[in-house]
């Protein structure tokens, strides 16, 4: 995680004040969305929740030690439990054991939300079987933020709402190649992570969707945090740009398609994208800057755009 430079006392604090008069169960799981990147989104009821605990089941005890010392809640290490995914089903038997006695008990993955590309979801479904309840509590996470900066829309009678979520491929590329053809035919947009070290040969993968979108997503609530929106065909050229681009965290959102009414109809549909866009642009904007930001919103070619930022302007005049 990022380095904060604020004291959190002042957190703690307002935690106390804002949610220490609500009722937390005791024998209750805890699902706690902890921070992306950035520790100044741990939530205050996340905060407090921290403090009240008899335990935290974490994915990283050494990870989690250093969230809760930022924020002056460091525990003892007898009171932080290992339950990642090489442990979680046998963890997850200690963990009901000290529900049944009436403890609360915490869960909190490396980061962001737990059992989303992350472990918890066996530890949550274990607990509830066993008849024990489980409390979320939301927060930070690189799904729910890509998705709120992409700019999605969704068009009625061509594509469907709302969004897939995929997560990671698999690392190998027969089966990554294959998961891509079959995702290729999705009529919603969905959402892929990756790491650093896969990220180029994801981007390469990518690459036979041509012109569908590609929201990208690096380092998300860091300090160099990025976000670009660009067909899918030149992703691999822009994280050779520069270095430092295929370092860090990635979350990709992958635009809807346009394609139920043919490649026709297609073509009409972003047209019209087009011209909506660029006619809002240029009511405020000189023509080079609306055309550049035209091309940021839709991720349609720059020449195409600058031809019809011209004939707009034309048939204004």
């Amino acid at each position: 995680m990022s380095l904060v430079s604020a004291s959190f006392s002042q957190a703690l604090i307002a935690a106390r004040e804002a949610a220490g008069g609500q009722d937390f169960p005791k024998g209750s799981l805890y699902v706690v969305a902890t921070p992306i990147g950035n520790l100044a989104d741990l939530s205050l009821r996340a905060l407090c929740v921290l403090e009240r605990m008899d335990a935290l089941a974490c994915e990283d005890t050494r990870h989690t030690q250093s969230l809760l010392r930022a924020y002056g809640l460091e525990r003892p290490n007898s009171a932080l439990l290992a339950v990642h995914q090489h442990n979680e089903a046998e963890a997850a038997i200690g963990v009901i054991d000290r529900l049944a006695k009436g403890e609360r008990i915490a869960y909190v993955s490396d980061a962001g939300t737990p059992a989303v590309s992350d472990p918890g979801a066996r530890l949550v479904a274990a607990v509830q079987a066993a008849g024990h309840r489980v409390i979320p509590l939301p927060g930070a996470s690189s799904v729910t933020a890509l998705l709120s900066v992409a700019g999605v829309m969704a068009q009625e009678g061509v594509l469907s709402n709302g969004f897939t979520f995929v997560g990671f491929l698999p690392p190998k590329q027969a089966e990554r190649e294959a998961a891509l053809q079959t995702l290729a035919h999705e009529p919603r947009a969905f959402i892929l992570l990756e790491a650093p070290h896969r990220i180029d040969d994801l981007a390469k993968a990518l690459s036979v969707l041509g012109q569908r979108r590609v929201t990208v997503g690096r380092e998300l609530t860091k300090q160099f945090e990025e976000v670009k929106t660009l067909p899918a065909c030149d992703l691999v050229a822009w994280l050779g740009e520069k270095p430092q681009r295929s370092k860090g965290e990635f979350a990709l959102l992958i635009h809807p398609p346009a394609k139920a009414l043919g490649d026709g109809a297609e073509n009409d549909l972003q047209n019209a994208e087009n011209s909506k866009v660029l006619r809002l642009l240029l009511a405020e904007l000189p023509l080079k800057t609306a055309v550049r930001l035209a091309v940021e919103l839709t991720g349609s070619p720059r020449n195409e755009l600058y031809e019809l930022a011209l004939q707009l302007k034309n048939e204004a005049n």
